[in-house]
């Protein structure tokens, strides 16, 4: 530990992970209060509520364009508290919104928000860590961390069952103060005067254009795009197949749970298996088979199945996209960042804001689509795989040019 923290390296850890954490609350939290929220506000739309979440991230895309060269320039401390503030005022305005546009713009502003302490949180550690402590670090915060989507649901749904839905944004509160508080007294500022760097756009503009220059960083952000929107498509689409397709709402946040710590060992195997088969291949392999899985899934949805088998297959589907995520989403960024070094802090910000942005293009007609059946979702992602596995043959084409 550096002579900056005045805290157990588990109080550190435990620290971070929940700041990582808030992210994902805001999301998953959100997912057994859409069919309340819809029928209070939309009725007339009751699917309509799902923008619920994909507004969220779609602020936090745009957010994370600004927080890393923002806390570069004023220190970590000031762009959190000022994330924080954003988030707090947006959980606000949701709690009193009267009707569903007002929520996803609220929404919005809550995203622009988060982007501080998810910004913060990894700066923050690579202030202070370097190297293989880091990276070491780095994996015990995220297996702390994906515990959170595993409970968020169930937490929400008992938070519904006590003060409905607007509970859920009280709760967002609380815990961004719990958060904040614990930061703002525990650690010490890790970004001394001295090292800042002073903000300018034209930076940020240079930045983007200069990735933009190798095919690699290119196609890499593209895959990152459609991998991205896969994700969030399902993740805007699951609560209703649970409720709709199989009446199942009540153990929804159980089975997501399940899903979701299962999931969330992909993360291991990738660790385990990418040194010896290399990113490229592991990612490459890890689409192909999405591919074949989305399509089994599309034909699947028109065979009369017994319910019971039927449920077991897409809950066996459900798993395979949110293990997609852990095998690919950190090997494309990590191929991006390879040529990208002496701008890694701009890069890492603009690869994430773009890829996030961009994906919600993709994710928010995928949830829209819903019909009471996966099919609208199992379509979308088989065209987003087939897509990313065409751009995923075609960096290995530039990589044998490179050679």
């Amino acid at each position: 530990m550096t002579e900056k923290i005045k805290m157990s390296k588990g109080e550190f850890i435990a620290l971070m992970a929940m700041m990582m954490a808030l992210t994902a609350f805001s999301i998953d939290a959100m997912l057994p209060a859409l069919p309340e929220i819809g029928q209070e506000l939309s009725p007339e739309a009751p699917n309509a509520a799902q923008l619920i979440l994909t507004s969220f991230v779609l602020g936090m895309g745009l957010g994370t364009f600004f927080t890393g060269p923002l806390s570069d320039s004023f220190g970590r401390k000031p762009v959190l508290y000022a994330g924080i503030l954003l988030y707090i005022v947006g959980a606000a305005l949701a709690f009193f919104a009267q009707t569903l546009e007002l929520v996803l713009a609220a929404r919005v502003v809550q995203g622009l928000g988060i982007a501080g302490p998810r910004i913060v949180s990894l700066a923050v550690i690579r202030d202070l860590f370097e190297g293989r402590y880091m990276a070491r670090l780095m994996s015990i915060v995220m297996m702390i961390f994906t515990l959170v989507p595993a409970i968020a649901p169930l937490i929400g749904d008992g938070i519904i069952g006590l003060t409905g839905w607007r509970g859920i944004f009280a709760a967002f509160v609380v815990f961004a103060l719990v958060v904040t508080s614990w930061f703002g007294l525990r650690l010490e500022e890790t970004l001394p005067k001295e090292h800042r760097r002073a903000f300018n756009a034209r930076k940020l503009w240079s930045a983007l254009k200069e990735m933009l220059t190798y095919p690699v960083v290119r196609v890499v952000l593209i895959v990152q795009t459609l991998c991205l929107a896969v994700l969030f498509g399902a993740l805007s689409s699951i609560q209703p197949i649970y409720d709709i397709t199989f009446d199942r709402a009540e153990s929804f946040p159980y089975w997501f749970g399940l899903v979701a710590i299962c999931a969330g060992s992909a993360s291991v195997l990738n660790a385990t298996l990418v040194v010896r088969i290399g990113m490229r291949a592991m990612t490459t392999a890890t689409i192909a088979v999405q591919v074949v899985l989305s399509g089994a899934m599309i034909v699947l949805t028109t065979l009369p199945l017994p319910d019971v088998v039927y449920f077991g297959l897409v809950v066996f589907w459900q798993f395979s996209l949110f293990a997609m995520a852990g095998l690919t989403l950190g090997n494309l960024n990590a191929m991006a960042m390879e040529p990208l070094g002496h701008i890694a802090g701009l890069a890492a910000s603009i690869l994430s804001g773009v890829s996030t942005v961009f994906a919600m293009v993709f994710a928010v007609p995928i949830g829209l689509a819903f019909d009471g059946t996966p099919r609208p979702v199992a379509i979308g992602v088989f065209v987003l795989c087939a897509f990313a596995l065409l751009f995923m043959l075609r960096f290995k084409r530039i990589e044998a040019l490179q050679a």
